[in-house]
């Protein structure tokens, strides 16, 4: 009906002008079509350089996020497209009406094309929401990206879909009730697609991975950020700056190690020991105790041992012997010592856990074992404060008259025979 009154009153307007306007004439044609290309340039360029341009810097004011995202991806300038090529597929038919043939061609590819600029534009608008929310950290959260990519795919289906029920003249229906044929091939051949969407909401939803994460898998040699969270794959740049790329169903049916909970936390453990030489632990005579109350960090635990010791010897019934008699010794003190250190180092965190533990004596000596955490999580940070603390470990050893373990190397073989000859 409004086709019909639009081509009466085109038709009217054109007798006015002494032009034939016979439906049968080829002249009326060519004119028509002119005029419905020009009006087609003009809503080309009114959409394009007034309407665009003006959403475009509105967007900018209120949402420069979303605005550079459309600019980058051109979402308004794919979207001014549809106006000119709906403009032709209304009018072109009507100018073609006496050429059916060559009418329903045109109709059908300017149908199309009204379909895949439309399925263009769809797809810039959703890359482009989706850099949004990746600037926003809502892919930290959720996988973003692989919903953007699964509703991609639907779309290009559809897309087809509905292209061939166009070339067919049929109705999108009657296609789409033969998908349900099809649906055991799909399944086959897009099963990393269907187990990685599946995998992407189960890692969504159980939080148990997101962008910027540190995870480790050692079933797959990755050990390092995960970069990319997609539909069928999780990209990781590893540490030595090479990728690897998971699929998104690996990661809920294998374990991996994900250390974002350390990095959130603020503290990093160090769990690392020192093997004492059994031979160098002793008890400590009272000079040598004495003398150790100079150190400031120790002089409060030693001052106390001491009082607690003498309080218990001096209750003894028994004969004065070492054997029956508490006393210090040089890696008990040494131990507290390192307690102490700990206590007192500034980059170590004071709210959590720190201890200096023995463990089981093994072939290669007493390990003594520092449990604690650092402040501060960066790995350059973490690696710079542990070797401090053991080179202070080592270095301090001696004061106590305790040797570290270490086994016999070629120099030392060969100094006990220079010192045997």
């Amino acid at each position: 009906m409004i086709e019909d009154h639009l081509r009466n009153y085109i038709v009217s307007k054109l007798s006015t002008l002494g032009i034939n306007t016979d439906p049968y004439g080829a002249e009326l044609t060519v004119v028509f079509i002119i005029a419905v290309i020009g009006v087609a340039i003009i809503c080309d360029l009114v959409t394009r350089h007034i309407i665009a341009r003006t959403i475009r810097n509105l967007l900018h004011r209120t949402n420069q996020t979303l605005g550079e995202a459309f600019a980058t991806y051109k979402v308004l300038e794919k979207l001014t497209l549809l106006v000119p090529i709906m403009v032709l597929n209304l009018l072109i038919p009507l100018a073609l009406e006496n050429y059916s043939v060559v009418s329903s061609v045109v109709d059908k590819v300017l149908s199309i094309s009204i379909l895949v600029i439309f399925i263009w534009m769809l797809f810039s608008l959703l890359d482009a929401l989706n850099d949004v929310a990746t600037v926003r950290g809502i892919t930290r959260r959720m996988p973003i990206k692989s919903f953007v990519q699964l509703i991609k795919l639907f779309t290009f289906f559809v897309g087809v879909l509905v292209s061939m029920s166009i070339l067919a003249n049929e109705s999108p229906v009657i296609f789409l009730s033969g998908l349900g044929v099809a649906t055991g091939f799909v399944m086959l051949v897009f099963k990393d697609t269907i187990l990685g969407f599946v995998a992407g909401i189960q890692l969504s939803a159980n939080r148990m991975i997101s962008l910027n994460d540190w995870i480790e898998m050692d079933t797959f040699k990755a050990n390092g950020t995960v970069e990319e969270i997609s539909l069928t794959t999780v990209k990781v740049r590893n540490f030595d700056n090479t990728l690897s790329m998971i699929p998104a169903y690996a990661l809920v049916q294998n374990a991996f190690v994900n250390w974002q909970g350390m990095s959130d936390s603020g503290g990093r453990r160090i769990k690392r020991s020192v093997n004492i030489d059994v031979n160098s632990i002793r008890f400590m005579t009272d000079e040598e105790i004495e003398s150790l109350k100079d150190i400031r960090i120790l002089r409060e635990y030693l001052f106390e041992k001491t009082k607690e010791i003498k309080t218990f010897n001096d209750e003894l019934d028994d004969i004065p012997h070492l054997g029956n008699t508490r006393q210090m010794t040089n890696v008990g003190i040494f131990r507290a010592y390192l307690a102490a250190y700990l206590r007192t180092n500034k980059d170590i965190h004071s709210y959590m856990m720190f201890m200096v533990r023995q463990l089981e004596p093994t072939p290669e000596g007493l390990p003594l074992q520092i449990y604690a955490f650092t402040n501060n999580t960066d790995w350059v940070f973490y690696e710079g404060v542990q070797a401090d603390i053991f080179d202070h470990i080592y270095s301090i050893m001696p004061l106590f008259d305790l040797r570290p373990y270490q086994a016999l190397s070629g120099h030392d073989v060969a100094m006990i025979g220079k010192s045997k000859g």
